[in-house]
């Protein structure tokens, strides 16, 4: 995992302080972390179709204030393996196990984390399974729903999931020998504007020089290309809605007003019947999904005030 030559700089940027895989049940998962390896430990956990690079200038802000980041690649993203296949459990038990090997050695003490997106869906079902693990959770425009959605009897469930699971075999199965379309540093960077289309077009060309890799007819994304928009494998992102009311970690979720394709468009009024006592959500109003991207001084400020 080597600084390329061919890296551009984005002011404020800054590669993590310490790169290393950890072995996730045979499966090698990049593991980044930005700050002092004797303070200590904040989780990041980045979003679909992200990579822990994403948080190159928003990390270093955490870590001036006194914690060793630790940020992961999920599978399928970034430098950490490709698999044969994806679900959300996977990733929880990934997440997991990264955490374990930054919190054992140190007597396995309670830590504060930080999703994003996907991934503040991930440490909200987290922090619910294992509240013990985590001091406080902050949820950046992760809670994922649109409008708060009827559950669905156990059955009805069982059923979605095979239909679910069985598309989604049949969708990696056509994709097994797929490999992501090449293109120039620009080209990659304006395709990723179109996803993220409130971005700094030099921060996306940065993007590319740490999220892709640079092959002999042009860059590719390093993103496993059996990847798709909800292919966590059969699980529905309403459901994480019924489970917010029992997370008993103090909970800070910040919802950004200006909608993006890839923005949930999660809305107070939404989530207000459903907090948990110790809650609080924080609107930013005219900030697009990627709140720590657009905003990082403000956002570090608040996790950092929030943690302490």
């Amino acid at each position: 995992m080597q600084d390329r030559d061919d890296q551009i700089g984005y002011p404020g940027a800054a590669g993590p302080d310490r790169r290393y895989q950890v072995d996730a049940f045979g499966l090698g998962i990049a593991v980044h972390e930005w700050g002092r390896a004797d303070d200590p430990p904040l989780f990041l956990v980045h979003g679909g179709f992200d990579f822990a690079r994403t948080f190159d200038v928003f990390a270093p802000k955490l870590a001036a204030g006194g914690w060793r980041v630790v940020s992961w690649d999920h599978r399928g993203h970034g430098d950490s393996d490709h698999a044969a296949l994806y679900n959300w459990d996977a990733d929880l038990r990934d997440a997991l196990t990264v955490i374990d090997s930054v919190t054992a050695p140190l007597g396995g003490p309670p830590t504060p984390i930080v999703g994003h997106s996907k991934g503040g869906g991930l440490t909200l079902q987290l922090c619910n399974a294992q509240p013990h693990r985590f001091t406080h959770v902050v949820n950046i425009d992760g809670i994922p729903s649109r409008r708060p959605m009827p559950d669905v009897a156990d059955h009805d469930r069982a059923r979605m999931v095979m239909g679910e699971a069985t598309a989604w075999l049949d969708y990696r199965r056509s994709t097994a020998a797929r490999e992501r379309r090449a293109g120039t540093l620009a080209g990659l960077a304006e395709r990723r504007g179109r996803m993220n289309p409130r971005l700094d077009r030099h921060w996306l060309q940065y993007l590319v020089t740490v999220g892709a890799r640079h092959d002999p007819d042009g860059w590719r994304w390093k993103l496993d290309p059996s990847m798709k928009f909800g292919g966590f494998g059969p699980w529905r992102p309403e459901w994480m809605m019924r489970q917010i009311s029992s997370i008993t970690v103090p909970l800070l979720g910040l919802l950004a007003t200006a909608e993006e394709p890839m923005g949930w468009g999660t809305r107070v009024a939404d989530l207000q019947p459903l907090l948990p006592h110790r809650a609080r959500i924080e609107v930013m109003d005219g900030i697009g999904h990627f709140i720590h991207i657009e905003q990082p001084d403000l956002v570090a400020a608040m996790i950092l005030d929030f943690v302490s």
